[in-house]
Formats: C-alpha cells, sequence, structure tokens
C-alpha cells in the first residue's frame, strides 16, 4: 500500500460548540486529510472572528460575478487576525504578497459549484473523493512560514482541487504538486491549465517520497500530520529551504513544525502550532 494524501480541509480550532458539531459532521463527510486545531489559549481571537466570517460570508450578486467582495473580505479577516497567533509562529503578520496572492486567486473556481457561495468563507468545503479544500486562514499560515520567492521552486504534498498550488504559483517560480487520488490530480490539472497556470506541474502519485526528478525544492508544504518528517522530503529540500509539516501521533496532539535545512545540511526544527490533523496513510 502507498502513501495516501489527498487534499485536506484544515482549519483552526472554533470554541463554539454547535461549529465544533458541525465541524466534525464534515470531517466525518469528507474524510480529510487534515483538520488543523489552534489551542485556544494560542488564538483566542483568531477563533472569534473564524467563527464570526464563517457564519456570515458576503453573498455574491450578479453585479459581482467574480465574487470580488469576498475575496476582499477574506483578506481582510487573515490580515486582521494574523496577528493574533504572531507568537507562536514568529512572524507578525502575514506578508503582504501572501495576501496579495489569495486576493488574486478565483477560489470559487477551485469548488464545486453547489458550494460557491461559500468559496470565501473562512471554512473548509467538500471538493468531491471525500476531501475538501483548505480554510483560508490556514493556507495563509502555512504559505506564508515558507517564505517563498519568485525564484523558487516549491512542491505540495497533496494538490485536492488545486486551490493551494495556485497561490503557491503567484509567489513562487515553479510549483510541483502531488495528488494521490487520480480524479482530484487529474481535475486539479485541468482547472489549473484553464486557468493559466503554466508554472504549475502536476501529478498523480505517492506524496511522501516527493518528487524526486524536480528536486531540490527551496520549500514544501504537507498537508496531513505524520508521526516524524519524511526522510525523502528532507533530502529533496535544499539547503537553506523550509518544509512546514504537522507532526505527532494520529488523532492526538501534534504540531504545525517549521523545518529548515542549514548550509551544512543539519535539519533544525521548530514547533510552531499545537494541532490536529488526520494522519497520513499507508506503510512506510
Amino acid at each position: 500500500m502507498g502513501f495516501r494524501v489527498g487534499r485536506s480541509g484544515a482549519r483552526l480550532v472554533i470554541g463554539k460548540a454547535s461549529v465544533l458539531m458541525a465541524e466534525k459532521r464534515l470531517m466525518r463527510q469528507a474524510s480529510a486529510r487534515q483538520s488543523g486545531r489552534v489551542s485556544q489559549r494560542l488564538t483566542a481571537a483568531a477563533v472569534a472572528i473564524i467563527s464570526g466570517i464563517a457564519a456570515s460570508p458576503v453573498p455574491a450578486t450578479a453585479a459581482d460575478p467574480d465574487y470580488a467582495a469576498e475575496r476582499a473580505a477574506m483578506i481582510r479577516t487573515i490580515a486582521t487576525y494574523s496577528a493574533e497567533v504572531s507568537l507562536a509562529t514568529g512572524r507578525d503578520r502575514i506578508g503582504e504578497e501572501v495576501l496579495e496572492a489569495m486576493g488574486i486567486v478565483p477560489r470559487h473556481e477551485f469548488v464545486p459549484e453547489d458550494v460557491r457561495h461559500q468559496a470565501y468563507a473562512d471554512r473548509p468545503l467538500p471538493i468531491g473523493y471525500g476531501q475538501t479544500i483548505s480554510q483560508p486562514f490556514i493556507v495563509a499560515i502555512m504559505t506564508d512560514l515558507l517564505q517563498v520567492a519568485l525564484n523558487h521552486v516549491v512542491l505540495e504534498i497533496g494538490t485536492g482541487s488545486g486551490y493551494q498550488a495556485a497561490v503557491l504559483a503567484h509567489l513562487a517560480r515553479q510549483v510541483y504538486t502531488i495528488e494521490i487520488i487520480p480524479g482530484l490530480a487529474n481535475g486539479a490539472a485541468q482547472r489549473l491549465q484553464r486557468l493559466g497556470y503554466a508554472n504549475v506541474a502536476t501529478r498523480a502519485g505517492d506524496g511522501y517520497y516527493g518528487w524526486a526528478e524536480a528536486a531540490p525544492f527551496d520549500g514544501i508544504i504537507v498537508t496531513a500530520a505524520a508521526s516524524q518528517i519524511p526522510p525523502p522530503l528532507i533530502q529533496q529540500l535544499k539547503t537553506g529551504g523550509r518544509m512546514v509539516i504537522p507532526i505527532g501521533a494520529p488523532f492526538a496532539l501534534q504540531h504545525l513544525v517549521l523545518v529548515e535545512v542549514d548550509d551544512e545540511r543539519k535539519v533544525r526544527t521548530r514547533q510552531l502550532l499545537p494541532v490536529q490533523f488526520v494522519p497520513l496513510a499507508g506503510q512506510h
């Protein structure tokens, strides 16, 4: 059996019981790869905003078919509340380039028609094949931590509908993204091509082993929890590169971990946010 990676619906935890119950229902229905959950102590204010934006997305109108108002509201939420996790992430705010990229990418193109009206709400949404698209805030945090530059080559593990890859494409020279579910991989490839993302390469495959022929990478994003950092991904990370990955035992307390490789190829790790992600499956 291979290492199974699909696109997930990571999100920060919401303190209200009703919203938690709704998320549990979504996770059961979607069998999401990850469910990011940051402790209330670290993100009390962020929790309140997440609840608010999820409950009251800006409705699309016939005069606004491109969802510009919703996209702007999403960006304001991310920008305003990113400071609430600054002590944990070591970043004062989400970088302007990340916010700009997320303000450009048409998230509604990456979700099914029947949930497009919720595309910019700060919540995961189902995308088929038992998978979900991740919450915008967690996408922003993980992208920001990579500190992507215009000359960078980046690897994403878990393509899903292609949204994260599209965000990265605005920041990096080249993006490689792997999805183990062929239907999602094919759909994402067609969608990214249709939307003009010529600097994204997709393939169906086992993400645990990375994409050796395209290595080394300046940055790697992994979207489900592993018990340890996969050695193939460390090997494929460029000197001076960064990886963002949730680490921990299945269905237990995990941490979002920043991995860096220094000039002597020594690996440095830093625990950032306490999270809870669905584990990466398979034998490896």
